[in-house]
């Protein structure tokens, strides 16, 4: 079943969760040590997903995407990252790059890129952070000028998902240095074999490694009017208008490896055997995985009751970085903790707990670092108090 057959009721939603859970026990879970290995993109899982739709999940079914609510999203994310972080991740990036075609995009920009995207055929980019410009977007020094009808692109990206392999990158640029974000930023699609589009360099990562990264130089990049998403200075605002919906889609990537986490320590903790006894039975052991398990469900509660805000179109900011927040520190908490119960076997390459320990560190960093979040959710408190 795909997202497109649920309406959110119970029912519907274990039966979307039960299709993602099979695929992944069937297509990801066997190759993610090779993936984790070799960093290898893996464009064949992504074709399969685009056809099961999981890609796209909140795009209607009049865009050709899956229809879905964000608690399907939020569900599909968890059920993904379980198998791995990283195919979870892109799932994510054409979640808020379709969001962004859907919401500001013309007939024809969404007839050119959305059937790509939703189809896992199309590799897309969301290229935001530079040198000098990361959690403050009112920094960007990439800039848009006007030529005739054309705009030249000049800057440089850095750390930016999929940057090594995007056919088009989704690019916020300064067009009007006096206003910034106060009207003065434009996104604009960016085919990546544009003439004076170069792909700067592959990163080398920690965790999520066949997650590629890396960085785009733009230099007198001569990009068509049609290349404007949205209207002119409405960029900032555009990107704010998905950071709700990408900060769960992050939480539950992380709960997805905070339940993985669970598992795999619950499984070696009843199996393996000290002094006579399985690993479980001593105290020290099971109050860990009993307060992994509490980080897991007081996460999923959270992103539960964020995607119901946005589903029913109340006020969500704050409960999505609360989910967000929670949901990210936690997993780095519960694959600690896998680490630990595991021992020895735990810092080996090739075991699960050290692929997700690896995998969780960067989750209260990407969607709004954990001090941006607790900003947000501090301001909203003053600001209700006051």
């Amino acid at each position: 079943m795909s997202p497109s057959q649920t309406s959110g009721t119970a029912p519907e939603r274990e039966a979307l969760v039960s299709m993602v859970r099979d695929f992944v026990a069937k297509e990801i879970t066997p190759i993610v040590e090779e993936l984790d290995a070799t960093e290898r993109f893996p464009e064949e899982i992504y074709a399969r997903m685009g056809a099961l739709g999981l890609m796209g999940v909140t795009v209607a079914e009049a865009d050709g995407g899956a229809g879905g609510l964000v608690g399907d999203y939020v569900a599909v994310m968890e059920e993904l990252s379980y198998g791995y972080a990283s195919v979870a991740d892109q799932c994510g990036l054409v979640e808020l790059v379709s969001s962004l075609l859907v919401g500001f995009g013309t007939p024809e920009q969404k007839d050119r890129y959305l059937p790509g995207l939703i189809s896992g055929r199309t590799r897309c980019s969301y290229a935001l952070t530079e040198p000098g410009a990361g959690s403050d977007l009112g920094a960007l020094a990439t800039r848009a000028r006007r030529d005739g009808a054309d705009w030249i692109l000049n800057g440089e990206k850095v750390y930016i998902h999929n940057a090594p392999v995007a056919d088009v990158a989704l690019v916020l640029a300064v067009t009007d240095p006096d206003k910034r974000k106060r009207g003065g930023m434009s996104m604009f699609l960016v085919d990546v074999d544009t003439p004076g589009v170069a792909r700067a360099y592959r990163e080398k990562k920690m965790g999520q490694k066949a997650s590629p990264v890396g960085g785009f130089v733009f230099t007198d990049a001569r990009l068509p009017s049609t290349a404007l998403l949205g209207e002119e200075g409405t960029g900032f605002g555009a990107v704010l208008s998905v950071l709700e919906k990408g900060r769960l889609g992050i939480g539950a990537l992380a709960n997805g490896i905070s339940r993985a986490a669970l598992d795999t320590a619950t499984e070696h903790a009843v199996s393996r055997r000290q002094f006579g006894e399985p690993l479980s039975a001593f105290q020290t052991v099971a109050f860990q995985l009993a307060d992994m398990a509490v980080d897991h469900r007081a996460a999923r509660l959270l992103l539960e009751d964020a995607a119901r805000l946005l589903d029913t179109g109340r006020p969500a900011g704050p409960a999505c970085s609360m989910a967000k927040l929670f949901a990210s520190e936690a997993s780095i908490r519960t694959t600690s903790r896998a680490v630990q119960i595991l021992g020895g076997a735990g810092y080996i390459r090739g075991v699960p707990a050290e692929r997700l320990y690896r995998d969780a560190r960067i989750t209260t960093i990407y969607e709004g670092t954990s001090e941006i979040q607790r900003l947000i959710i501090s301001r909203d408190l003053v600001r209700r108090r006051a």
